[in-house]
């Protein structure tokens, strides 16, 4: 993607279609004057009595404790230096948002217009009743030091900065796990620093504190080796001086064990490396460029633990693993501060969670057959879904043993159980799914490139690396399109109708003909639907020619389909075509069947279905818990439809007594747990809330999927089409961009899916 294009992209995302990335939601009912008496005058006023009397009801009685500042003053944003309070927002917005997203914490970015230190603090200390806790971000050095110092001793609530102290416990962990690998003490190695901003000094600092020696350390900064005879160092720079003979990074990296990188990119060369110690620890975790490039450093040295900030490589350092976790549970236990034994013990959480079995689901994200314990996998990673549940405890823990927190939690389980349903985010499975893709890339057919948004989500998906488009349509039109949107990457431009494909026309027409001519189709009919793009495109996909197809946007469902059903295959095994929709709610990921295709199915077709949606959610990771839905519960009705219900589940538990499957029930039973635990004790569903919902027809199922979709803003991917022995996938007519780019992630992952079958 060319310069100009991201910068483009880059704006547009936070301009469109309102400016901004975070919003506030109202969390109580408003629609009525009743609610709105009780919301605001009169009602309003029994809190804050309750409040005046003591200030701690204002936990109980409003969102302070689950609400962060994001607090900056733009004297060091990013790689862009002092820019200013508002330059800086779309920073703080950002920040916000991954708190949200990982740590279910609301968040209020505060761009604070002032770089003297007492009134930054006193600005601070001002506006702190507000906030369960305050998250500094993007302050310059030395300034950062001295404004968290104070504000961590002023205020009764949790303080942190992140640039300090974010990258200083994950890295620490990192390094914990990385010397334990290796069979080295903390105490013996010799460590070198390159860089001496507020993240570097908090990095050596905790690494003291695991048990590194001082006199072990070596940092530098843009000069040279810090030493102590060098004049006008800072009190923090004074902290690491050092007095041995060494004067550059050069030398200080000859027998070193630890490199520690928080500068700039490639200074660093492959000769710094060979002489280092044997096993050398390399955190080079300079963004976007480290210090060293990964691929470099481990060609040089086959002994080398490397790790980066970056994603693409094993081992991220990256701060994500920390802060939302790490206010979470300080949040969660009203901690006054957030001290030195809670940072290490996220340090010790994190580093412990590397050492356990990894969830099945993690290595899918990541494309990996079996993560574990060792040089490739030292800090876990930012999509394991254990982080909610594991770092916060620890944290709660520490600020409970260490005196700080004014809420002991007492029922461990409970909480962790409340952790657990935080995490339920739609957007952190997309961010899932297409993590996925992107590790095996596929072949994508587009049938109707010659639409823009068409267009835009193939741009979409070979800009992000989900997959390789293949685009069939008018060439001139298509190729017109990208010159408008700036789709300058080179990619393959098919015209089924032109005199150039008709070999490929014929081809295709002959393999058409011999599968249908004992069903009414002659062979110039076949040539004659081979002009048609949904059968040209299918024919790719069965030839091998491309690896799976998106269509559907310009067409109804219907006439869509019919060329996938006549030219692909069934799966093996599979006696019945469905289709499910993703929904990505509140409570997690929810697969609604069937959605498009089975009209009016029988008992045996939804037992099909069933087993077909069970597949998929597999797939994902998911453990399949599956709710038969109708207007009655468990034999209330005669009804037909609830009979061929009953007669699907009992079909299910006679052949699959393991699946966990039930019905009939109604939609509020198998969404709530508590409430079907009270009515119905016995059902195969109690203590469980259902993700795989089976309606008992097509009208059923899409309306709710369409519902739920338009009125709650739940995010639909879909509909997944199941059953085939080849990925292809239409969409709803008039599907949006974003909702192309979701099922083209889903497609190359169905692809990646069926390819990993046919080798075993």
């Amino acid at each position: 993607m060319s310069d100009s294009r991201k910068r483009r992209e880059a704006l547009l995302y936070h301009a469109k279609p309102k400016p901004g990335k975070i919003a506030v939601v109202p969390t109580k009912k408003y629609a009525t004057q009743h609610d709105l008496a009780l919301a605001y005058s009169p009602g309003v006023a029994e809190p804050c009595l309750e409040i005046a009397k003591d200030k701690n009801n204002v936990y109980k009685y409003t969102a302070k404790g689950n609400l962060v500042a994001v607090i900056s003053n733009g004297t060091a944003v990013l790689g862009l230096g002092d820019i200013g309070p508002e330059a800086s927002k779309p920073v703080m917005e950002g920040k916000g948002l991954l708190f949200k997203i990982f740590a279910d914490i609301d968040v209020f970015d505060i761009e604070v217009d002032a770089t003297d230190v007492d009134k930054f603090v006193e600005t601070v200390k001002a506006i702190a009743p507000t906030f369960g806790g305050i998250n500094l971000e993007d302050i310059k050095a030395p300034e950062a030091f001295e404004i968290e110092r104070r504000l961590i001793e002023e205020l009764d609530i949790p303080v942190m900065h992140d640039d300090q102290h974010g990258t200083a416990i994950i890295s620490t962990a990192a390094l914990k796990n990385a010397l334990e690998i290796i069979g080295k003490d903390i105490a013996d190695v010799k460590i070198v620093v390159n860089g001496a901003g507020a993240a570097a000094i908090s990095c050596t600092r905790l690494y003291l504190a695991l048990g590194a020696k001082r006199e072990n350390v070596v940092m530098c900064d843009s000069k040279g080796v810090i030493r102590k005879d060098r004049g006008n160092l800072t009190s923090q720079k004074a902290e690491f001086a050092t007095d041995n003979d060494v004067n550059t990074l050069e030398e200080a990296m000859h027998n070193a064990d630890v490199f520690i990188g928080l500068s700039k990119g490639d200074v660093v060369t492959p000769e710094m490396l060979l002489v280092m110690a044997k096993d050398p620890i390399v955190f080079a975790m300079a963004n976007p460029d480290p210090e060293i490039e990964y691929q470099l450093a481990v060609d040089t040295r086959d002994d080398i633990i490397m790790a980066t900030g970056r994603s693409d490589h094993p081992n991220q350092v990256n701060n994500v693993l920390g802060f939302p976790f790490i206010f979470r549970g300080a949040l969660d236990v009203r901690a006054t501060k957030i001290n030195e034994e809670m940072k290490m013990a996220a340090v010790h959480a994190l580093a412990d969670l590397a050492k356990k079995s990894v969830p099945e689901q993690v290595n899918i994200v990541y494309d990996e057959v079996s993560l574990s314990f060792g040089r490739e996998y030292i800090i876990p990673k930012p999509f394991d879904p254990r982080l909610i549940y594991e770092i916060p405890p620890a944290i709660a823990k520490a600020a409970m043993s260490s005196g700080v927190a004014q809420e002991p939690i007492t029922d461990w389980d409970a909480y962790r159980e409340e952790l657990m349903d935080r995490s339920g985010s739609g957007n952190k499975e997309i961010r899932l799914l297409h993590n996925r893709a992107k590790k095996d890339p596929k072949r994508i057919v587009f049938a109707e490139a010659d639409h823009i948004d068409v267009l835009k989500a193939a741009q979409r998906v070979s800009d992000e690396k989900i997959g390789i488009p293949i685009l069939l349509g008018r060439k001139e039109v298509i190729l017109e399109l990208k010159e408008e949107l700036g789709f300058d990457a080179e990619v393959v431009i098919i015209d089924p109708k032109t005199d150039e494909e008709t070999d490929r026309r014929n081809r295709y027409a002959e393999f058409f003909w011999k599968t249908r001519q004992r069903k009414g189709i002659t062979f110039l009919e076949a040539q004659k639907w081979m002009r048609e793009r949904n059968y040209f495109a299918a024919m790719m996909v069965n030839t091998g020619e491309a690896d799976a197809l998106i269509t559907g946007y310009s067409r109804s469902y219907a006439s869509v389909v019919k060329p996938m059903l006549e030219l692909i295959e069934k799966d093996k095994g599979v006696t019945r075509v469905a289709a499910t929709n993703m929904m990505l709610t509140k409570q997690g990921p929810m697969f609604l069947a069937d959605t498009t295709i089975n009209i009016n199915p029988t008992a045996k077709d939804l037992a099909k279905i069933s087993q077909l949606t069970s597949g998929l959610a597999k797939m994902f990771g998911m453990t399949p818990h599956i709710a038969m839905l109708g207007f009655s519960n468990f034999g209330s009705s005669k009804a037909e439809s609830s009979v061929k219900i009953r007669e699907a589940v009992s079909y299910i538990h006679r052949n699959h007594p393991n699946v966990i499957v039930d019905g009939e029930l109604q939609a509020d039973f198998a969404l709530n747990p508590e409430l079907l635990a009270k009515e119905f004790p016995f059902s195969k569903l109690n203590g469980k809330r259902a993700n795989i919902l089976i309606f008992p027809n097509l009208e059923s199922a899409n309306i709710t999927y369409k519902l739920m979709k338009e009125t709650e803003g739940v995010e639909s991917i879909g509909p997944i089409l199941l059953g085939m022995s080849k990925p292809v996938h239409i969409l709803q007519l008039g599907a949006s961009v974003d909702e192309m780019v979701n099922m083209a992630a889903v497609a190359v992952v169905d692809a990646q899916n069926k390819e990993r079958k046919n080798k075993i």
